[in-house]
């Protein structure tokens, strides 16, 4: 079965029994490993038991098919649910989960990582066919979901952040939920002592985060956003390099452009308002970068509105194309990006 949209943390949280494994893949890997965590939590107290955890690789199950069974149907020494972690597993792995979903044996729970499956994928048509598996799905945050989880972590350790830091935060995090959760942690660490409860949280103010969160995934984005829209090719070719070299997906890397392709729509609608460049990007939240100014102030003199929301369209269209065609994502993203430049260029 296919676990999607709001019924993932709730099915993680408690997990059907009548499920025997469940595979986790998608481009956001720290997410991947989260939830695979979290997954871990309702079977074990202690993931590292040797009783009752065992981790094996896609190519130990591929050099020995036997073994998914065998280490299913075992009993753990004391008593208890065992729980089988597979790591790396792609479609040369299909036929082994297939042999074990027809006769079950035991009741361990397998937990399943993979990567990037696109939806030809012969594994994740498996898992989501199966009455006795479970396929989901791991993207990169979107805005809500990135929103929530800079709430939840900062909320642990008492904080809450202004409306202008949360905005910036959720412009500089995102492209991975391991990465966003280190960042977030080092942040409450720079912040000290937690507020108790008679004064309240302390509150973080955005020049709080500008200074310790440096998610290099986030300068990576700004990079590719700014050569997109200013039209300069050989920038953005060597931006997108840069960023699918440090395992950036093309998915995150659209969202990142399109968030500045509306901030500088937000803008062109301003200014045929009747404010002037400066008053318009004067009232954008988060406020430009100062290091950006000059060449956002720029591009708005480049672009039109009926031009942005062709270029909006034409982002939208890329995503969608990365999550449901199969085609190489990082392919789909970087000529939906040259054909922004050429427009900035115009």
């Amino acid at each position: 079965m296919k676990i999607s949209g709001a019924r993932q943390d709730s099915f993680i949280a408690n997990p059907d029994p009548a499920v025997a494994c469940v595979l986790l893949y998608g481009p956001d890997r720290g997410l991947v490993r989260e939830r695979a965590r979290l997954l871990s939590k309702t079977v074990v107290d202690d993931p590292s038991d040797p009783f009752r955890v065992v981790e094996v690789s896609a190519a130990e199950l591929k050099a020995d098919p036997a073994r998914l069974s065998d280490e299913a149907g075992a009993m753990a020494l004391g008593g208890g649910r065992r729980l089988i972690k597979v790591n790396n597993a792609t479609d040369a792995t299909s036929a082994i989960f297939k042999a074990h979903l027809a006769a079950v044996v035991g009741d361990s729970l397998i937990i399943v990582e993979g990567g990037e499956l696109s939806p030809r994928s012969s594994l994740r048509k498996l898992f989501e066919a199966s009455d006795n598996a479970a396929a989901i799905p791991c993207y990169a945050d979107d805005a809500r979901s990135l929103h929530r989880v800079i709430r939840e972590t900062l909320g642990a350790h008492k904080l809450s952040a202004t409306d202008e830091a949360m905005a910036w935060m959720a412009d500089n995090l995102g492209s991975d939920r391991a990465v966003t959760r280190g960042e977030l942690e080092k942040l409450a660490l720079y912040m000290a002592s937690p507020g108790d409860a008679e004064n309240g949280p302390i509150r973080i103010e955005l020049d709080d985060a500008r200074s310790v969160i440096g998610d290099s995934a986030s300068t990576a984005l700004d990079d590719i956003s700014m050569a997109a829209a200013s039209g300069d090719q050989a920038r953005l070719d060597v931006a997108l390099r840069r960023a699918f070299g440090e395992g950036i997906h093309a998915v995150g890397v659209l969202r990142a452009v399109s968030r500045h392709m509306l901030r500088l729509h937000q803008c062109a609608g301003s200014v045929a308002s009747g404010k002037n460049v400066g008053q318009a990007m004067a009232s954008l939240r988060p406020p430009v970068f100062f290091t950006h100014k000059d060449m956002f102030a720029r591009q708005m003199n480049s672009w039109r509105i009926d031009r942005l929301a062709m270029a909006l369209e034409l982002l939208s269209a890329a995503e969608i194309d990365c999550k449901t065609t199969g085609m190489p994502s990082d392919a789909v993203c970087g000529r939906a990006l040259m054909r922004i430049a050429q427009m900035g260029r115009r």
